[in-house]
């Protein structure tokens, strides 16, 4: 069986879902430390030809907390976002049925950022046809105490994985023999190069899973998820 296990993030790089739909099983982090200059509650999107960030309001807290014990502010402004995402793309392409989903997942009725944002994975998830199963870490019956490689062999272990497959950037954070002797396949996706027309500008790259719905029809955005490597 293949795995992945990632953190979660809020309409993500399309890669994220290259990954997704790469395995059999995809575990979602939710009991592990909120970074707050990473991208869990944020991405970015196109403005005016360039890329632009967007962002999920957090209620104040700890930094020390995790993903899981953290809440969306109750002075999120979702009009204000959906307003800047529908003036950057209301003449795109696909903008009708793209718009419609944000907006259904912007507005859902869910205040833990958890839920939130595991809401909007499956969400995607379904429009993309992509039909791994996908569940929450903690429901993991492992030793959660233990870190990076260790706590990943635990986890392909406990639901008897024997491929992870894990996103290019997280390269360094493994050693391959030791999952090998596991018994656990190491295999590492990667994004091969590609590019849409955005309106008339010069492409902009590495932007949010909506602006590749924005330009694309289903089956180019199909074409797009099988659009990898596995190294």
């Amino acid at each position: 069986m293949k795995l992945a296990i990632m953190q979660p993030y809020f309409f993500p790089y399309i890669g994220y879902f290259q990954l997704i739909k790469s395995v059999d099983l995809f575990v979602v982090y939710d009991n592990i430390k909120y970074t707050k200059k990473g991208w869990i509650n944020r991405n970015r999107f196109l403005q005016n030809g360039k890329d632009a960030d967007f962002t999920i309001s957090l209620k104040k807290d700890s930094d020390l907390l995790d993903v899981k014990d953290r809440a969306v502010s109750p002075d999120f402004d979702k009009k204000k976002l959906l307003d800047k995402i529908k003036e950057a793309y209301r003449k795109a392409p696909y903008f009708e049925k793209t718009f419609q989903l944000f907006e259904d997942v912007l507005n859902h009725d869910e205040t833990n950022l958890f839920n939130y944002i595991y809401f909007s994975i499956k969400e995607v998830c379904q429009e993309l046809g992509i039909k791994a199963k996908i569940i929450v870490s903690s429901t993991v019956g492992i030793d959660h105490s233990l870190k990076s490689q260790d706590k990943v062999i635990a986890i392909c272990k406990n639901l008897g994985a024997d491929v992870y497959i894990n996103a290019i950037g997280g390269r360094e954070l493994y050693a391959v023999e030791t999952l090998k002797e596991q018994g656990i396949d190491l295999k590492f996706i990667k994004t091969k190069p590609f590019e849409y027309k955005q309106f008339e500008n010069k492409f902009v790259p590495w932007l949010s899973i909506i602006d590749v719905m924005m330009f694309n029809g289903p089956s180019e955005i199909s074409r797009l998820l099988d659009h990898y490597e596995l190294i």
